[in-house]
């Protein structure tokens, strides 16, 4: 059977296992996401940070763009999110220089949203939407929320980034599990935030395979065919790329963060918790250099990275990249400026190259 063929690709009804990555931010526009979908991948919108109306909005754009099924990512938020009013404090008074710097007006905002309401009602959205495809990161919902989902006939996916996580998932009723090693640029996709998860894709990969008995996609580094046969030679039955989509023309990453991403190289990548309060990968920066070396911890996630949007955002804008967020993985350096359908069809002519070296 060809390697395109195979168990994920009958369950989801796509035709190559391969998973465009659920990027929130803005990264995975309607454009990105259906036409992954329609080049025969499985493209995944980056809800986390999106209201349901956006969600709304985006989901019902995407349906109108392709009639190929595609996936919403939702995070799911930590059981309980205390404000320590003196770290918060502490930490604006730090930032407050970085909004001089960038000449901006406005005030920090509240740490008041209701993160649990919020992705309450993202929920409500998927479910009303009967979304074909719905993946969660940071921890596994309710089984009340997994078992209405299910109702819909829609695909569960679940993230892992160690054994541990991977058979929860399936003990909860996940169709699939995306296991991402530590190369993978974005959030560690942990349960516990004080769980760094930085195991590697190749030592990762086989163990999670030999622990559960559903599929599993492989995400860290992949960025080419080499990178995906590789994956399904050590047992994963698909992959999902991230950064390989972020240079991409239908990538909503702005100009500045694409041509960081292909002017990038592997050992510029850090981990680093000063954006957004969660371990994440990206390219290092001064922003980054900086909030290290104060020592101030970061708030909790999502916290810091409300505190870190009015920055992040003016930075964008007068692009200047030393203090915006430009997550990536370490396969960076091979990045390519290009349109989906010339990536995913790239990546088809390498995988098959590459898999016939082993026959």
């Amino acid at each position: 059977m060809p390697w395109h063929h195979n168990a994920v690709t009958e369950l989801l009804g796509i035709t190559y296992p391969i998973f465009q990555a659920p990027m929130a931010g803005g990264i995975t526009t309607v454009q990105l996401v259906s036409e992954t979908s329609n080049q025969g991948g499985l493209g995944n919108l980056g809800a986390g940070y999106l209201t349901a109306l956006q969600m709304r909005d985006d989901i019902e754009q995407i349906k109108q763009s392709t009639a190929k099924p595609f996936g919403v990512n939702l995070f799911v938020p930590a059981a309980h999110l205390d404000v320590d009013a003196h770290q918060a404090g502490a930490m604006k008074k730090l930032l407050t220089k970085y909004k001089q710097l960038l000449q901006i007006d406005g005030q920090f905002p509240e740490l008041t949203k209701d993160y649990h309401g919020l992705f309450t009602e993202q929920v409500e959205e998927v479910l009303r939407a009967k979304v074909p495809v719905c993946s969660f990161t940071f921890g596994i919902p309710d089984q009340a929320i997994l078992k209405e989902y299910k109702k819909t006939g829609g695909i569960l996916i679940g993230t892992a980034t160690n054994v541990k996580e991977a058979v929860e998932w399936e003990e909860a009723g996940a169709d699939l599990i995306v296991a991402q090693g530590s190369e993978a640029g974005g959030h560690r996709g942990t349960f516990d935030e004080e769980n760094k998860g930085i195991v590697g894709l190749i030592a990762l990969v086989p163990q999670i395979v030999d622990a559960v008995q559903i599929p599993v996609i492989a995400a860290g580094g992949i960025m080419d065919g080499r990178g995906i046969a590789a994956a399904l030679l050590l047992g994963a039955t698909g992959v999902q790329l991230g950064t390989a989509f972020i240079a991409c023309a239908e990538s909503g990453a702005a100009p500045v963060y694409k041509e960081a991403v292909l002017e990038g190289s592997e050992d510029q990548t850090v981990l680093t918790k000063t954006f957004s309060g969660r371990l994440a990968r990206g390219l290092s920066n001064t922003f980054i250099e900086e909030m290290e070396a104060a020592g101030e911890g970061p708030l909790p996630f999502p916290l810091q990275n409300e505190l870190t949007g009015l920055i992040r955002k003016q930075a964008g804008a007068l692009k200047n990249k030393e203090y915006m967020s430009l997550w990536a993985g370490q396969g960076v350096r091979m990045a390519k400026r290009e349109t989906v359908a010339s990536l995913l069809a790239r990546l088809i002519k390498e995988t098959n190259a590459a898999i016939e070296l082993f026959k």
